[in-house]
């Protein structure tokens, strides 16, 4: 394999391609109008456009990447995560191509990409089950029968979903028709499949994944656990490696069953299996992603092992060179989405220029970004601008550590979540381990951090200069800049209250 192309943008891309460059690989970036200048267009050794700025029109239009990808001589298409990435029917038209998909094969993506399906390969290797149906919701009538013999409250998914879209809580009986069909047509609208299932809600739930990772002669092994319960609308924010709650046993069981799971559908490549750790300690499986993770990261950090190469390792055909046996963890590591999202105002994104961006550095800190200094943050795809990764010989350390991080970590022209982060490093519950998916909701809100404001300085203090600089300006504002004034002197009132 001497040439991939990154059918992604931004940080995955430029994760990947740094992976490739190191094994003497060749790159190509896919992108979109709104990318034309991004960092991974430019990191690439060749670049192919793709159209504009909507998903729809440019990132997701396999054929053209397929097409585009033929015609610059590519050997094989990292797909990262989002997008296309567990688009099975891609995956087959890659193959098809003649080209290699650096992933799992179409067949595992369908058996695992339908939650029921999954759920139904589970069971048969006797992994634990949250209680609830094992198909479809077709009768309403006979789902509210079953939601009354497992008990309220009930969680109803969609089937194809993710992301927390498609899924509704319903704590009574009375609810039920209405939240049934609210999950029906989000699912409808999200995923093109309106089936949902149900289950009963595990309360003080942990959300627990473990890493795999196979080849195609039959080995498989699991990387541990990574820790993902820090989230806001069923979406993650802060994860680490290993969990603070796991025992050794637990953590073996676990990892156990993730091989199964993964043996079950013929499984290669790097894939995780996610499980629900209710406050017994007793686990349940919840679903399989069947790509690498936003958070691999902390996985690389205390084992030593580089994910992305092993996957185009693996899909060159070659075997696993290292054994469960050898893997051992080594400390600490802990990850924080760095989002354009407002904390203060229910992590709205947002949007603006990035007038000032300076990454931290140091010890033990790594940071996978794909914004500049000067950058505008589009309005079209996830907010995510970085990751933040920090790894130390222990947790205590690992906090301590991002705590310093954050505090070197600079952007004004829009709110990030870098405040958040800090406030979660310094609450009692996080730093005691004791918390749930849950710990948002129950703790976070605009009275009880509004001290966060006292420690913002450097982002009042961009945010005051913008506006003088605006109001002395003698050329005319165009509409992004009254838009940004805008934003800006509303931030400071917040920010003043």
């Amino acid at each position: 394999m001497k040439k991939i192309l990154i059918a992604n943008r931004g940080e995955i891309a430029i994760r990947v391609m740094r992976a490739a460059r190191e094994m003497g690989i060749k790159t190509v970036a896919v992108y979109s109008e709104a990318d034309r200048t991004a960092p991974h267009v430019r990191y690439a050794d060749e670049a192919l456009f793709l159209g504009p700025p909507p998903s729809a029109q440019s990132y997701l239009l396999g054929d053209k990447i397929i097409e585009g990808a033929l015609m610059l001589g590519v050997d094989g298409i990292h797909p990262g995560y989002g997008f296309l990435s567990e688009n099975a029917d891609f995956a087959r038209k890659v193959r098809s191509a003649g080209l290699t998909f650096i992933g799992p094969s179409p067949e595992s993506m369908d058996m695992m990409g339908s939650k029921l399906a999954a759920k139904e390969t589970a069971a048969r290797y006797k992994v634990p089950m949250v209680p609830g149906t094992a198909e479809a919701i077709r009768d309403v009538a006979e789902a509210k029968r079953i939601a009354k013999e497992i008990g309220f409250p009930i969680l109803i998914k969609a089937s194809a979903g993710g992301g927390g879209k498609g899924m509704r809580l319903v704590q009574r009986l009375e609810d039920f028709d209405e939240q049934i069909r609210m999950a029906q047509n989000e699912a409808r609208s999200a995923f093109g499949d309106d089936a949902v299932f149900m289950e009963k809600y595990v309360t003080a739930p942990r959300h627990i994944e473990i890493q795999i990772l196979g080849d195609q002669h039959g080995n498989i092994v699991y990387l541990f656990e990574r820790e993902c319960s820090i989230q806001r609308r069923h979406q993650k924010l802060v994860e680490e490696a290993p969990s603070a709650i796991l025992t050794d046993a637990l953590r073996q069981r676990m990892g156990e069953s993730a091989i199964a799971v993964s043996k079950a559908c013929g499984y290669y490549s790097a894939g995780t299996v996610e499980f629900l750790v209710d406050d017994q300690l007793n686990y349940y499986f919840l679903e399989m992603n069947t790509r690498l993770q936003v958070e691999h990261p902390v996985t690389e950090f205390i084992t030593g092992i580089d994910l992305v190469k092993e996957q185009i390792n693996i899909a060159r055909g070659e075997k696993l060179t290292f054994t469960q046996a050898d893997l051992k963890i080594n400390g600490h590591a802990i990850e924080l989405r760095v989002c354009a999202e407002d904390p203060m105002n229910n992590f709205l994104p947002d949007i603006g220029t990035l007038t000032r961006y300076q990454k931290p550095q140091g010890p033990g800190v790594r940071v996978d970004d794909g914004f500049e200094q000067g950058m505008d943050i589009p309005i079209y795809y996830d907010p995510m601008l970085a990751k933040l990764i920090v790894h130390a010989a222990t947790r205590e350390q690992a906090i301590e550590r991002m705590k310093r991080a954050i505090s070197e970590y600079e952007v004004s022209g829009v709110n990030t979540t870098l405040p958040f982060g800090r406030w979660v490093m310094q609450h009692n519950k996080f730093r005691s381990g004791d918390f749930d998916t849950g710990f948002i909701a129950r703790y976070f809100n605009a009275d009880t951090i509004s001290w966060l404001a006292e420690d913002s300085t450097s982002e009042v203090a961009a945010a005051i200069a913008a506006v003088e600089a605006l109001s002395t300006a003698t050329a005319p504002l165009d509409s992004a800049s009254n838009n940004s004034l805008e934003h800006k002197s509303k931030w400071m009132q917040r920010r003043s209250v």
